[in-house]
Protein backbone atom coordinates (compact mmCIF):
# COMPACT_ATOMS: atom_id res chain seq x y z
CA UNK A 1 0.00 0.00 0.00
CA UNK A 2 1.75 3.63 -1.08
CA UNK A 3 2.36 5.91 1.78
CA UNK A 4 0.15 8.26 2.86
CA UNK A 5 0.81 11.94 1.55
CA UNK A 6 -1.94 13.98 3.22
CA UNK A 7 -3.39 13.82 6.47
CA UNK A 8 -6.59 15.61 7.58
CA UNK A 9 -7.03 15.84 11.32
CA UNK A 10 -10.17 16.72 12.75
CA UNK A 11 -9.87 18.59 16.38
CA UNK A 12 -11.70 15.32 17.91
CA UNK A 13 -8.83 13.44 16.78
CA UNK A 14 -10.06 11.79 13.93
CA UNK A 15 -7.51 10.95 11.39
CA UNK A 16 -8.32 10.98 7.60
CA UNK A 17 -5.05 9.53 5.08
CA UNK A 18 -5.06 10.05 1.75
CA UNK A 19 -3.27 11.19 -1.41
CA UNK A 20 -1.87 14.99 -1.00
CA UNK A 21 -2.98 16.91 -4.30
CA UNK A 22 -1.75 20.59 -5.57
CA UNK A 23 0.35 22.47 -2.98
CA UNK A 24 2.47 21.14 0.01
CA UNK A 25 2.57 22.71 3.81
CA UNK A 26 -0.31 22.35 6.08
CA UNK A 27 -3.80 25.19 6.71
CA UNK A 28 -6.45 25.20 9.53
CA UNK A 29 -9.91 26.06 8.79
CA UNK A 30 -13.68 25.14 9.24
CA UNK A 31 -14.71 21.92 7.48
CA UNK A 32 -17.69 21.84 5.42
CA UNK A 33 -18.96 19.93 2.67
CA UNK A 34 -20.56 20.36 -0.83
CA UNK A 35 -22.93 18.03 -2.99
CA UNK A 36 -22.32 20.16 -6.45
CA UNK A 37 -21.71 17.74 -9.28
CA UNK A 38 -19.94 20.45 -10.65
CA UNK A 39 -18.41 23.45 -10.76
CA UNK A 40 -15.38 22.93 -8.31
CA UNK A 41 -13.32 26.06 -9.94
CA UNK A 42 -16.25 28.04 -9.00
CA UNK A 43 -16.62 27.12 -5.14
CA UNK A 44 -13.21 27.05 -4.40
CA UNK A 45 -12.48 30.43 -5.98
CA UNK A 46 -16.23 31.64 -4.38
CA UNK A 47 -14.77 34.00 -1.47
CA UNK A 48 -17.80 32.93 1.08
CA UNK A 49 -15.64 29.94 1.39
CA UNK A 50 -12.54 31.76 3.00
CA UNK A 51 -11.61 30.35 6.21
CA UNK A 52 -12.82 26.92 5.14
CA UNK A 53 -12.07 23.41 3.51
CA UNK A 54 -14.61 22.05 1.27
CA UNK A 55 -15.33 18.26 1.12
CA UNK A 56 -16.66 17.53 -2.17
CA UNK A 57 -19.32 14.36 -1.85
CA UNK A 58 -19.18 14.16 -5.55
CA UNK A 59 -16.49 11.75 -5.94
CA UNK A 60 -15.70 12.63 -9.50
CA UNK A 61 -13.61 15.85 -9.36
CA UNK A 62 -11.32 17.35 -11.24
CA UNK A 63 -12.19 15.69 -14.45
CA UNK A 64 -13.00 19.04 -16.78
CA UNK A 65 -9.71 20.67 -15.79
CA UNK A 66 -9.65 24.48 -14.99
CA UNK A 67 -9.76 27.49 -17.27
CA UNK A 68 -8.98 31.51 -15.79
CA UNK A 69 -12.66 31.88 -17.58
CA UNK A 70 -14.08 30.11 -14.45
CA UNK A 71 -13.01 31.78 -11.58
CA UNK A 72 -15.35 33.80 -9.28
CA UNK A 73 -12.27 35.75 -8.03
CA UNK A 74 -8.74 36.33 -8.83
CA UNK A 75 -8.02 33.21 -6.83
CA UNK A 76 -9.11 30.56 -4.87
CA UNK A 77 -10.09 31.36 -1.30
CA UNK A 78 -11.39 28.17 0.62
CA UNK A 79 -8.24 26.85 2.43
CA UNK A 80 -8.48 23.53 0.54
CA UNK A 81 -9.89 20.60 -1.05
CA UNK A 82 -10.94 17.40 0.10
CA UNK A 83 -11.84 14.41 -2.75
CA UNK A 84 -13.15 10.94 -3.16
CA UNK A 85 -11.11 9.83 -6.08
CA UNK A 86 -8.03 11.08 -7.36
CA UNK A 87 -8.41 13.47 -10.40
CA UNK A 88 -7.97 11.90 -13.83
CA UNK A 89 -6.51 14.14 -16.60
CA UNK A 90 -8.95 16.37 -17.84
CA UNK A 91 -11.55 15.89 -20.80
CA UNK A 92 -12.65 19.48 -21.97
CA UNK A 93 -11.70 21.08 -24.59
CA UNK A 94 -11.88 24.80 -22.43
CA UNK A 95 -9.19 23.20 -19.81
CA UNK A 96 -6.13 24.97 -19.72
CA UNK A 97 -4.47 23.48 -16.48
CA UNK A 98 -5.17 20.44 -14.30
CA UNK A 99 -6.67 20.41 -11.08
CA UNK A 100 -3.66 19.66 -9.36
CA UNK A 101 -1.64 22.17 -10.99
CA UNK A 102 -4.03 25.24 -10.46
CA UNK A 103 -4.19 23.98 -6.95
CA UNK A 104 -0.52 24.38 -6.75
CA UNK A 105 -0.28 27.27 -8.70
CA UNK A 106 -2.35 28.57 -6.73
CA UNK A 107 -1.05 27.68 -3.17
CA UNK A 108 -3.93 25.44 -2.40
CA UNK A 109 -3.97 22.29 -0.83
CA UNK A 110 -5.90 19.18 -1.66
CA UNK A 111 -6.37 15.33 -0.47
CA UNK A 112 -7.77 12.64 -2.59
CA UNK A 113 -8.52 8.84 -1.56
CA UNK A 114 -10.49 9.99 1.27
CA UNK A 115 -13.89 8.16 2.55
CA UNK A 116 -15.90 11.41 1.97
CA UNK A 117 -19.45 9.78 2.63
CA UNK A 118 -18.35 8.78 6.08
CA UNK A 119 -16.66 12.41 6.76
CA UNK A 120 -20.00 14.07 5.59
CA UNK A 121 -21.97 11.69 8.12
CA UNK A 122 -19.70 13.24 10.93
CA UNK A 123 -19.63 16.87 9.85
CA UNK A 124 -23.53 16.49 9.83
CA UNK A 125 -23.74 14.55 12.99
CA UNK A 126 -20.98 16.92 14.91
CA UNK A 127 -21.61 20.01 12.57
CA UNK A 128 -18.79 21.94 11.16
CA UNK A 129 -15.41 20.98 12.77
CA UNK A 130 -12.03 22.75 12.89
CA UNK A 131 -9.44 20.72 10.80
CA UNK A 132 -5.69 20.50 9.89
CA UNK A 133 -4.83 19.63 6.37
CA UNK A 134 -1.35 18.67 5.60
CA UNK A 135 0.18 17.48 2.45
CA UNK A 136 3.64 16.16 2.46
CA UNK A 137 5.40 14.33 -0.08
CA UNK A 138 7.32 12.20 1.90
CA UNK A 139 4.42 11.15 4.29
CA UNK A 140 6.12 12.63 7.33
CA UNK A 141 3.27 13.98 9.89
CA UNK A 142 3.65 14.82 13.10
CA UNK A 143 -0.13 14.07 14.19
CA UNK A 144 0.29 15.39 17.66
CA UNK A 145 0.64 19.42 16.52
CA UNK A 146 -1.80 18.38 13.63
CA UNK A 147 -4.59 17.84 15.82
CA UNK A 148 -3.40 20.53 18.32
CA UNK A 149 -3.61 23.33 15.44
CA UNK A 150 -6.96 22.24 14.83
CA UNK A 151 -8.09 22.61 18.36
CA UNK A 152 -6.74 26.07 17.81
CA UNK A 153 -8.60 27.36 15.16
CA UNK A 154 -10.80 29.88 16.48
CA UNK A 155 -13.98 29.16 14.50
CA UNK A 156 -15.81 31.61 12.02
CA UNK A 157 -18.20 32.77 15.02
CA UNK A 158 -17.50 36.61 15.64
CA UNK A 159 -15.18 36.54 12.69
CA UNK A 160 -15.32 38.96 10.14
CA UNK A 161 -13.92 37.92 7.23
CA UNK A 162 -15.16 40.56 4.52
CA UNK A 163 -12.57 42.90 5.10
CA UNK A 164 -9.88 40.54 3.68
CA UNK A 165 -11.59 39.67 0.28
CA UNK A 166 -13.32 42.96 -0.72
CA UNK A 167 -11.64 45.07 -3.64
CA UNK A 168 -8.98 47.48 -2.71
CA UNK A 169 -11.11 50.12 -4.34
CA UNK A 170 -14.22 50.77 -6.14
CA UNK A 171 -14.33 49.58 -9.99
CA UNK A 172 -16.88 49.33 -12.73
CA UNK A 173 -18.10 46.63 -14.35
CA UNK A 174 -20.01 45.70 -17.86
CA UNK A 175 -19.29 42.42 -18.00
CA UNK A 176 -22.01 39.96 -18.78
CA UNK A 177 -23.17 36.37 -18.39
CA UNK A 178 -20.92 33.62 -20.62
CA UNK A 179 -22.90 32.14 -23.81
CA UNK A 180 -22.02 29.84 -26.32
CA UNK A 181 -20.23 30.88 -28.79
CA UNK A 182 -18.87 34.34 -27.76
CA UNK A 183 -18.34 33.63 -24.20
CA UNK A 184 -18.70 37.19 -22.21
CA UNK A 185 -20.51 39.99 -23.42
CA UNK A 186 -20.24 43.60 -22.61
CA UNK A 187 -23.51 45.85 -21.19
CA UNK A 188 -23.71 48.87 -23.44
CA UNK A 189 -25.88 51.99 -22.99
CA UNK A 190 -28.15 53.96 -20.55
CA UNK A 191 -29.57 52.00 -17.71
CA UNK A 192 -30.41 52.15 -13.88
CA UNK A 193 -27.04 53.03 -12.19
CA UNK A 194 -26.20 50.15 -9.12
CA UNK A 195 -23.45 50.31 -6.31
CA UNK A 196 -22.97 46.88 -5.33
CA UNK A 197 -21.48 46.53 -1.79
CA UNK A 198 -18.20 43.74 -2.48
CA UNK A 199 -18.58 41.85 0.76
CA UNK A 200 -16.83 38.77 -1.09
CA UNK A 201 -18.58 38.74 -4.22
CA UNK A 202 -18.73 36.47 -7.01
CA UNK A 203 -17.86 37.35 -10.72
CA UNK A 204 -21.04 35.75 -12.04
CA UNK A 205 -23.41 37.79 -9.65
CA UNK A 206 -21.99 41.51 -11.00
CA UNK A 207 -22.34 39.75 -14.75
CA UNK A 208 -26.17 38.83 -13.47
CA UNK A 209 -26.70 42.43 -12.84
CA UNK A 210 -25.14 43.48 -15.84
CA UNK A 211 -26.84 41.01 -17.50
CA UNK A 212 -30.26 42.39 -16.36
CA UNK A 213 -29.31 45.84 -18.03
CA UNK A 214 -27.98 47.37 -14.48
CA UNK A 215 -24.66 50.38 -15.13
CA UNK A 216 -22.83 48.52 -12.23
CA UNK A 217 -20.08 50.27 -9.54
CA UNK A 218 -18.16 48.34 -7.16
CA UNK A 219 -17.25 49.79 -3.47
CA UNK A 220 -15.52 48.23 -1.15
CA UNK A 221 -17.71 46.50 2.39
CA UNK A 222 -16.49 48.78 4.20
CA UNK A 223 -17.96 51.86 2.17
CA UNK A 224 -20.06 54.64 4.24
CA UNK A 225 -23.48 55.56 3.50
CA UNK A 226 -22.15 58.87 2.21
CA UNK A 227 -19.63 56.91 -0.17
CA UNK A 228 -22.91 54.98 -1.32
CA UNK A 229 -25.12 58.18 -1.99
CA UNK A 230 -22.41 60.47 -3.57
CA UNK A 231 -22.44 57.92 -6.24
CA UNK A 232 -26.25 59.04 -6.87
CA UNK A 233 -27.08 55.56 -7.16
CA UNK A 234 -30.83 54.48 -8.40
CA UNK A 235 -30.20 50.82 -6.38
CA UNK A 236 -27.96 49.38 -4.24
CA UNK A 237 -26.50 45.79 -4.38
CA UNK A 238 -25.17 43.66 -1.34
CA UNK A 239 -22.70 40.86 -2.19
CA UNK A 240 -22.17 37.60 -0.75
CA UNK A 241 -19.15 36.89 1.36
CA UNK A 242 -17.77 35.12 4.55
CA UNK A 243 -17.83 35.23 7.88
CA UNK A 244 -20.22 36.13 10.85
CA UNK A 245 -22.78 38.33 9.57
CA UNK A 246 -22.72 40.12 12.96
CA UNK A 247 -19.24 40.53 13.00
CA UNK A 248 -19.49 42.42 9.61
CA UNK A 249 -22.71 44.50 10.57
CA UNK A 250 -20.64 45.99 12.86
CA UNK A 251 -19.82 48.75 9.99
CA UNK A 252 -22.22 47.92 6.85
CA UNK A 253 -25.26 47.75 9.59
CA UNK A 254 -24.80 51.45 9.92
CA UNK A 255 -24.42 51.89 6.15
CA UNK A 256 -27.26 49.58 5.16
CA UNK A 257 -29.49 52.22 7.65
CA UNK A 258 -28.01 55.14 6.04
CA UNK A 259 -28.93 54.13 2.69
CA UNK A 260 -32.77 52.77 4.12
CA UNK A 261 -33.81 56.35 4.77
CA UNK A 262 -33.04 57.65 0.97
CA UNK A 263 -36.01 54.54 0.22
CA UNK A 264 -33.75 53.31 -3.09
CA UNK A 265 -34.67 49.80 -4.34
CA UNK A 266 -31.81 47.21 -2.42
CA UNK A 267 -31.32 43.44 -3.05
CA UNK A 268 -28.83 41.36 -1.05
CA UNK A 269 -27.88 37.87 -1.60
CA UNK A 270 -26.21 35.45 0.58
CA UNK A 271 -24.23 37.84 3.26
CA UNK A 272 -25.92 40.88 1.86
CA UNK A 273 -29.41 38.93 2.67
CA UNK A 274 -27.82 38.63 6.63
CA UNK A 275 -26.61 42.27 6.43
CA UNK A 276 -30.16 43.58 5.47
CA UNK A 277 -31.75 41.66 7.54
CA UNK A 278 -29.51 42.67 10.38
CA UNK A 279 -30.41 46.55 9.67
CA UNK A 280 -34.12 45.56 9.67
CA UNK A 281 -33.86 44.51 13.18
CA UNK A 282 -33.31 40.68 12.75
CA UNK A 283 -30.91 38.53 13.75
CA UNK A 284 -28.70 35.23 12.63
CA UNK A 285 -27.53 32.73 14.03
CA UNK A 286 -24.59 29.73 13.10
CA UNK A 287 -25.86 26.80 11.90
CA UNK A 288 -25.30 23.12 12.47
CA UNK A 289 -23.34 22.51 9.05
CA UNK A 290 -24.87 25.00 6.82
CA UNK A 291 -26.16 24.77 3.36
CA UNK A 292 -23.59 24.04 0.55
CA UNK A 293 -25.13 22.84 -2.43
CA UNK A 294 -26.18 23.59 -6.09
CA UNK A 295 -30.03 21.36 -5.45
CA UNK A 296 -31.61 22.80 -2.66
CA UNK A 297 -34.84 23.44 -2.74
CA UNK A 298 -36.34 26.41 -2.06
CA UNK A 299 -40.24 27.95 -1.66
CA UNK A 300 -41.59 30.83 -2.40
CA UNK A 301 -44.23 31.76 -0.12
CA UNK A 302 -45.96 34.23 -2.26
CA UNK A 303 -46.34 32.41 -5.49
CA UNK A 304 -46.00 28.76 -3.81
CA UNK A 305 -43.24 28.36 -6.62
CA UNK A 306 -40.48 25.61 -5.63
CA UNK A 307 -36.54 27.03 -7.17
CA UNK A 308 -33.64 24.46 -6.90
CA UNK A 309 -31.04 26.61 -5.82
CA UNK A 310 -27.51 26.91 -5.20
CA UNK A 311 -26.56 27.73 -1.62
CA UNK A 312 -23.27 28.31 0.19
CA UNK A 313 -23.53 29.52 4.02
CA UNK A 314 -23.12 28.75 7.45
CA UNK A 315 -25.14 31.52 9.09
CA UNK A 316 -28.90 31.80 8.79
CA UNK A 317 -31.38 34.91 9.64
CA UNK A 318 -33.80 33.72 12.60
CA UNK A 319 -37.21 34.17 11.01
CA UNK A 320 -38.73 34.66 14.78
CA UNK A 321 -36.75 37.61 15.13
CA UNK A 322 -38.33 39.69 11.58
CA UNK A 323 -39.69 42.72 12.85
CA UNK A 324 -43.23 44.07 11.98
CA UNK A 325 -43.05 45.11 8.14
CA UNK A 326 -40.77 43.09 7.09
CA UNK A 327 -41.94 39.17 5.28
CA UNK A 328 -40.60 36.08 4.87
CA UNK A 329 -40.79 35.47 1.81
CA UNK A 330 -38.55 32.10 0.87
CA UNK A 331 -38.14 28.88 3.12
CA UNK A 332 -35.71 26.26 2.53
CA UNK A 333 -37.83 22.69 1.98
CA UNK A 334 -34.55 20.65 3.75
CA UNK A 335 -34.87 22.01 7.25
CA UNK A 336 -36.93 24.92 7.21
CA UNK A 337 -34.78 27.71 7.65
CA UNK A 338 -35.62 30.98 6.17
CA UNK A 339 -34.08 32.00 2.55
CA UNK A 340 -35.66 35.18 2.34
CA UNK A 341 -37.31 38.43 3.01
CA UNK A 342 -38.73 41.57 1.94
CA UNK A 343 -40.02 45.08 3.52
CA UNK A 344 -44.09 44.92 2.91
CA UNK A 345 -43.92 48.56 1.39
CA UNK A 346 -40.68 48.87 -0.17
CA UNK A 347 -38.64 47.15 -3.16
CA UNK A 348 -36.21 46.14 -0.68
CA UNK A 349 -35.68 42.40 -0.73
CA UNK A 350 -32.99 39.67 -0.16
CA UNK A 351 -32.21 35.93 -0.81
CA UNK A 352 -29.91 33.51 0.93
CA UNK A 353 -29.43 30.97 -2.13
CA UNK A 354 -27.60 32.78 -4.79
CA UNK A 355 -29.83 32.89 -7.94
CA UNK A 356 -26.46 33.95 -10.40
CA UNK A 357 -26.15 29.78 -10.20
CA UNK A 358 -22.53 29.22 -11.12
CA UNK A 359 -22.15 26.94 -10.52
CA UNK A 360 -26.22 25.54 -10.17
CA UNK A 361 -29.22 25.80 -11.77
CA UNK A 362 -30.73 29.00 -13.37
CA UNK A 363 -34.53 29.16 -11.56
CA UNK A 364 -33.92 32.35 -10.03
CA UNK A 365 -32.59 34.55 -12.47
CA UNK A 366 -35.38 36.31 -12.00
CA UNK A 367 -34.98 37.92 -9.14
CA UNK A 368 -32.12 40.41 -10.94
CA UNK A 369 -34.78 41.21 -12.88
CA UNK A 370 -37.31 42.29 -10.20
CA UNK A 371 -34.01 44.42 -8.75
CA UNK A 372 -34.16 46.30 -12.23
CA UNK A 373 -37.72 47.03 -12.47
CA UNK A 374 -37.48 48.19 -9.25
CA UNK A 375 -35.24 50.99 -10.57
CA UNK A 376 -37.16 51.34 -13.41
CA UNK A 377 -38.75 54.96 -12.24
CA UNK A 378 -35.56 56.50 -11.94
CA UNK A 379 -34.31 54.85 -15.23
Amino acid sequence: MPTPTACLALADGTLFYGHGIGATGTCVAELCFNTAMTGYQEIMTDPSYAGQVVTFTFPHVGNVGCTPEDDESADPVAAGLVVKWDPTLPSNWRSAQTLSEWLAAKGRIGIAGVDTRRLTRAIRAQGAPHVALAHDPNGNFDIEDLVRQARSFQGLVGLDLAKDVTCAQSYRWDETRWAWPDGFGKREGAAPKVVAIDYGAKRNILRCLADAGCDVTVLPATATAEDVLAQNPDGVFLSNGPGDPAATGTYAVPMIKGVLEKNLPIFGICLGHQMLALALGAKTVKMNHGHHGANHPVKDLETGKVEITSMNHGFTVDSQSLPAGVLETHVSLFDGSNCGIRMADRPVFSVQYHPEASPGPQDSFYLFERFRAAMEPAA
